[in-house]
């Protein structure tokens, strides 16, 4: 093992942010691997997830059983760690320029359309090797424009050509759940399953160029561009949403990493015993399936369900209630699904968001994400 510290805030005004990055195994002799927590800075069972596994990939890096090279950064945003507003860590925003720090990463694959013309064949290997070379090397021409350019360039970097890739975040209140590419689904199934995912959520394309969409999606977009040529899904990019931001509790921390153990065990990565995959506990949702509720005026936010309620279309979901105007309005579900998250704010104002339910029906367009 050898950890790297990569410098990210370098304007003369602002003190020096690093970057750590934790290394095992031997790059080249097996898949690489590359795994993130808490790119949004104040994802903290994130952060505890990561901590457990560089106890155990430290453990089986010294015992010689790790077959590949696994990258492992167990806190991924230093700049979003440092935002502090009234005493309340601020992670997900820059704030600087209010930019989501999971958004705009360099998609390459535009690049790779032309830079690739004509240069590939029948061979899938071969051509994985060129479609990552030069992914790498489209990235190092990324000339950042902040701080924050310069931490995203660094990230992916680090992940752009890894086989697998896993970012760890968490959401406000949720059960467990995941965001895939829609090509994934089989390959991350039994990562599902391990997890005991309650949401997989995929998509081609989801908008706002999330992380692990500028690692995974330029597959397929090349794969559609250049027809007929051999390029499979080969980076298998997942979002792991891991509960809810006050889900920090060592036995979902143990039991989350023990899961991605022996995801990377069943991919050939790891040499630990191998426990049968447990049964998948959810289809794949299109993540344009998913109704997002929001208040429709400011008050205090009382639930009718909670979440892991199946709720039907059109049954009351919540109220917000005005105290000062005695208004009360009820929030329905406008399509039939699962509640899986939700706000753990318990009084919003206009548009904030409340809850959101997977559904089976496809229903909207253009990005998909949430701010």
């Amino acid at each position: 093992m050898h950890a790297v510290k990569h410098p990210i805030a370098t304007d003369e005004n602002v003190a020096t942010a690093h970057l750590k990055s934790f290394h095992y195994g031997s790059p080249g002799t097996g898949k690489k691997i590359y795994i993130q927590a808490a790119v949004h800075a104040d994802e903290v069972p994130a952060m505890l997830v990561a901590h457990v596994l560089r106890q155990e990939l430290e453990r089986l890096d010294a015992e010689g059983r790790i077959r590949g090279d696994i990258i492992l950064v167990p806190a991924a945003n230093p700049i979003g760690l440092s935002q502090v507003i009234h005493g309340t860590p601020f992670g997900r925003y820059d704030l600087a320029t209010g930019i989501n720090f999971n958004r705009l990463y360099r998609h390459v694959a535009d690049a790779l359309k032309q830079s690739l013309e004509g240069r590939l064949g029948s061979d899938i290997d071969a051509n994985v090797a060129l479609i990552r070379e030069a992914a790498r090397e489209q990235v190092a021409l990324w000339e950042p424009q902040s701080n924050v350019e310069t931490l995203k360039k660094t990230l992916l970097s680090m992940a752009i050509d890894a086989d697998i890739v896993l970012d760890l975040h968490c959401d406000n209140e949720a059960l467990l759940h995941m965001y895939t590419g829609t090509p994934l689904v089989e390959t991350v199934a039994p990562l599902t399953a391990l997890l005991g995912a309650r949401v997989l959520l995929v998509a081609k394309a989801s908008g706002g160029e999330a992380f692990d969409e500028a690692c995974s999606r330029l597959w397929w977009d090349l794969a559609d561009h250049f027809e007929g040529t051999a390029i499979p899904p080969a980076c298998a990019a997942v979002t792991v949403e891991l509960r809810g931001e006050n889900d920090v509790r060592y036995d979902y921390a143990r039991l989350d990493a023990a899961a991605l153990l022996q995801y990377l065990g069943h991919a050939g990565v790891l040499d630990i015993p191998l426990l049968p995959l447990p049964e998948t506990p959810c289809r794949a949702t299109p993540l344009n399936a998913v109704e997002p509720l929001a208040a429709p005026h400011a008050g205090v936010l009382v639930f009718h369900k909670r979440l892991g309620d199946m709720v039907e279309a059109g049954e009351p979901v919540a109220d917000i209630v005005n105290p000062v105007s005695g208004q009360v309005s009820t929030l329905a579900a406008g399509h039939a699904g699962l509640l899986f998250a939700s706000t753990a704010h318990r009084h919003l104002l206009r548009g904030m968001h409340v809850c959101k339910i997977a559904g089976t029906e496809s229903f909207r367009s253009g990005d998909l994400l949430s701010a």
